[in-house]
């Protein structure tokens, strides 16, 4: 379906495109976007959270309600089922591109490029599908919102922090706009050279920004393996951690040895075959070791994720694996269904698409598990280079500075897939879009709190478990 748009864009000039978008304007205006109003027959958003949970691993499923409770910002990283539901009742211009579905700005970070530079990008792709391209910027908007108010900002100051990262992809999608396509696919932030630019009169002073990256640099496999991995009698092994991190000969005691690992070897073996050459010959130096579950994420506890312990030349030379379980996107049934039987798959080509520079390790795979249930799952390294700001000690300015970099970049994103020009010539030179944006998301943020009282309230009545021990 992608490929379908890119031909039709293709066959129209630019001109064209950009009356396309200066003519959904009249049907859609940029104004009508700040408004939010809940439906009549809103779902609730705690059973919503009920039904993702009937897929999930049962006594995991507190810990994601916990994990939510110790915030609205918490909350509101884990309600991206919520919030889908929320806007597709929201006013839409026609344009799709490739989303990233959860787009919220804990969602981005640093991590390394297959030529070793620190790159800034999206990072979570659980939930993307093709889709309004709206949908993702007001998910990004209404984060900087709640999480400014949970840095204690005032009202203006969180407007004025949405409005710095709409304003910016908006003024990047112009860019793009009147980029080369293969300049668009060429762009991505660099560390040491656009994140500076971006975050300019922030206090991000250069030595900070130096201090960040060099922090960064550490969080590799050699460091995951170091915290997460002993030796015991010889050989490498997961050090023991429930719940968040559990080998699966505890998890499956009664499970015979073999059968776990002949099971591990398959799924290795179908997943090295969506890599590309050179990659799975790199793969095929290691040998497995181990596999453990591993608790991860916010939104995502409770979905099945595995770490695959890998040793190459000797128990010096580790690579982590991780396995995570992908289910149909929150955005499944709002917008149109995957085009992809695996959920892995759709999850790894909508990152391909939207990132610009992806793990080598990247892929995907389904595996007939011992309780004779099918289960698609992407693939990717645990941790190479991984880096994320701390949202939660921003002032305004660098909040500021830091949601022009996630506009910049989710712009970029939605450039290589959807159509640039359209959407820039949508958005227009002036500030009437991000206006209505700041509007939107100050009445999400409000949607959030009260949705984050009824997650309370549940807990508090009984309804459901939280763990917010973890």
């Amino acid at each position: 379906m992608a490929t379908t748009r890119k031909t039709q864009q293709a066959q129209q000039s630019p001109a064209e495109r950009a009356a396309l978008g200066r003519a959904a304007r009249t049907k859609v205006p940029r104004s009508s976007h700040a408004v939010f109003e809940p439906a009549a027959d809103r779902p609730d958003p705690v059973t919503l959270l009920e039904q993702q949970a009937t897929t999930r691993v049962p006594e995991l499923v507190p810990i994601r309600y916990g994990r939510m409770l110790s915030s609205p910002f918490a909350h509101y990283r884990g309600a991206a089922r919520v919030m889908t539901a929320d806007l597709a009742t929201t006013p839409v211009s026609g344009i799709r591109a490739q989303l990233c579905g959860d787009a919220h700005l804990s969602n981005f970070g640093v991590f390394a490029s297959p030529e070793r530079q620190l790159v800034f990008d999206l990072n979570d792709f659980d939930e993307t599908l093709p889709g309004p391209w709206e949908w993702d910027v007001k998910r990004l908007a209404a984060s900087l919102e709640v999480a400014g108010r949970g840095n204690g900002f005032s009202a203006v100051e969180c407007r004025a922090v949405v409005m710095a990262g709409v304003a910016e992809y908006r003024t990047a999608m112009a860019e793009f706009a009147a980029m080369r396509d293969l300049d668009v696919w060429y762009a991505f932030v660099s560390v040491d050279r656009l994140a500076p630019r971006l975050t300019q009169g922030s206090g991000l002073t250069r030595r900070r920004t130096e201090k960040f990256a060099a922090r960064a640099k550490t969080r590799d496999h050699l460091q995951a393996f170091s915290k997460m991995v002993q030796v015991v009698d010889g050989q490498a092994r997961f050090v023991s951690d429930p719940p968040l991190l559990v080998p699966v000969e505890e998890l499956l005691p009664d499970a015979p040895a073999h059968q776990l690992e002949d099971l591990v070897r398959a799924a290795l073996k179908s997943y090295a075959r969506t890599l590309s050459t050179e990659r799975r010959h790199l793969l095929s130096g290691y040998r497995f070791a181990q596999l453990a579950r591993k608790v991860v994420g916010v939104g995502s506890v409770g979905t099945r994720a595995w770490v695959a312990l890998m040793l190459g030349r000797d128990s010096g030379d580790p690579l982590i694996l991780q396995f995570k379980e992908a289910q149909q996107s929150v955005l499944s049934g709002y917008a149109p269904r995957s085009t992809f039987e695996n959920e892995g798959q759709r999850v790894v080509v909508g990152q391909r698409l939207m990132q610009a520079s992806s793990d080598i390790f990247l892929g995907w795979q389904r595996v007939s598990a011992l309780d004779g249930v099918s289960r698609d799952f992407y693939v990717r390294q645990l941790r190479d280079w991984k880096g994320s700001v701390e949202i939660e000690q921003m002032a305004p300015a660098a909040m500021a500075a830091y949601a022009r970099l996630c506009g910049w970049t989710l712009a970029r994103a939605h450039a290589r897939s959807g159509d640039r020009i359209a959407i820039a010539a949508y958005l227009g030179s002036g500030d009437v879009f991000d206006r209505a944006l700041a509007t939107f998301s100050s009445l999400y943020a409000d949607q959030n709190e009260r949705d984050h009282a009824a997650l309370a309230a549940a807990v508090q009545g009984g309804r459901i478990t939280a763990d917010e021990r973890w």
